[in-house]
């Protein structure tokens, strides 16, 4: 997977899938392309239609099902590497979906649903086109989705991967500092956005999965698409951006204010009260958090503040999401979750004020659930940024 994380590991993982799988009954776990497959295995294959398949019986060793193009990088995946899986080519005349029920034969299929049919998980984003080839191939089988065991695995990061998404942080943190130095005024969104992803990637990540530049009253738009407008002086602009680094993701938002180097141009008291409204009810959302303490109740936190101060309508999203090989991921800090929050998990927290055709504001940070409270990966200033642009 690249460095952090060491080859054995994912056998831990693969062993503790299997471990759940038993547990719940379920006898067999199918992972498509995605985050799921990097997480048990290391292995970064393409989305295709090619089908590429971790078989992960609740018993038996597990199989990297690949196109015979793709089997010397399957091999060299960190899983295979480490002994704990077998690389299971085919080749462009077979069926690739009835070879997966093939190497489920060897395996216990036995009924384990109320109707008798044995349960097979199959990755929640995996194509519809690959899903209704395994229904064919295994048609005693009921399937559900892998999230049911998987999200219990993944929710939870261990050293390395915090380390890993510590380190994602602060490179975009690099970035909004890079940014707001300038220039800004008199250049166009899609032009700032364009460098933003080219800084991303100069300060390692593999991937600038988004660039959000919001100037003016388009910062009102929680996820603006990048425009051709043209970026002016006395005015706010929200930067949220994030990509993958290593596999694990960043995701940081902050709020800028651009003088154009004339202080007559600082910001409005009606855009200052916003903002310290808003970073007070980043600050204790984020000072929540802590083992224990429900996900929604970290949303109602920044909820209740900005409501106070007159702009609850203007709030109109969850306070966070989970993150790690993926920018959205469990759990989730939204009203109605009463999961609580354990050490290691990850998520964002993120209230944000949008005043319609006017401004906007939000304040972005990644957060860990540690032991005895938050451990906050972001760095930067959550201040307003009020900088000549």
């Amino acid at each position: 997977m690249g460095p952090g994380i060491p080859d054995a590991r994912y056998g831990d993982r693969t062993a503790r899938a299997q471990a759940l799988l038993t547990e719940h009954g379920v006898a067999a776990l199918l992972v498509g392309v995605g985050a799921d497959l990097r997480y048990l295995t290391g292995y970064v294959a393409m989305p295709l239609e090619r089908l590429t398949m971790l078989v992960l019986p609740a018993g038996g060793r597990p199989s990297l099902v690949v196109p015979r193009l793709e089997a010397m990088a399957a091999a060299a995946s960190p899983l295979v590497r480490a002994g704990r899986a077998d690389v299971t080519p085919w080749d462009e005349t077979d069926d690739a979906h009835a070879l997966v029920a093939t190497q489920l034969a060897g395996t216990q299929l036995a009924p384990v649903a109320d109707d008798g049919r044995a349960r097979v998980l199959v990755s929640d984003r995996l194509w519809a086109m690959h899903v209704l080839g395994l229904q064919r191939a295994l048609p005693q089988a009921e399937v559900g989705l892998a999230s049911e065991l998987l999200r219990e695995l993944r929710m939870i990061k261990d050293a390395d991967e915090v380390s890993l998404l510590r380190r994602a942080a602060h490179a975009a943190d690099r970035v909004v500092a890079q940014i707001a130095a300038g220039p800004l005024v008199g250049r166009t969104e899609m032009d700032v956005s364009r460098e933003v992803r080219e800084r991303l990637l100069a300060e390692g990540h593999e991937l600038a999965e988004f660039a959000i530049v919001a100037s003016g009253p388009n910062s009102a738009s929680p996820h603006h698409d990048a425009t051709d407008r043209v970026i002016r002086a006395g005015e706010p602009i929200v930067l949220d951006i994030g990509g993958s680094m290593d596999g694990y993701c960043s995701d940081t938002t902050r709020t800028l204010w651009l003088t154009g180097g004339n202080p007559a141009n600082g910001p409005t008291p009606e855009f200052r009260r916003v903002f310290d409204l808003l970073r007070d009810a980043q600050a204790e959302a984020a000072s929540a958090v802590r083992p224990g303490v429900a996900c929604e109740r970290i949303d109602a936190v920044a909820r209740d503040i900005i409501a106070t101060g007159g702009h609850g309508p203007d709030f109109f999203h969850r306070v966070g999401h989970g993150i790690g090989l993926e920018t959205h991921e469990d759990p989730y800090l939204v009203a109605g979750n009463g999961e609580a929050l354990r050490p290691g998990m990850a998520f964002s927290v993120e209230p944000g004020i949008y005043l319609e055709g006017r401004f906007g504001a939000r304040i972005e940070d990644i957060v860990i659930c540690g032991p005895d409270g938050p451990d906050v990966l972001n760095e930067s200033s959550r201040d307003l940024w009020v900088v000549s642009g």
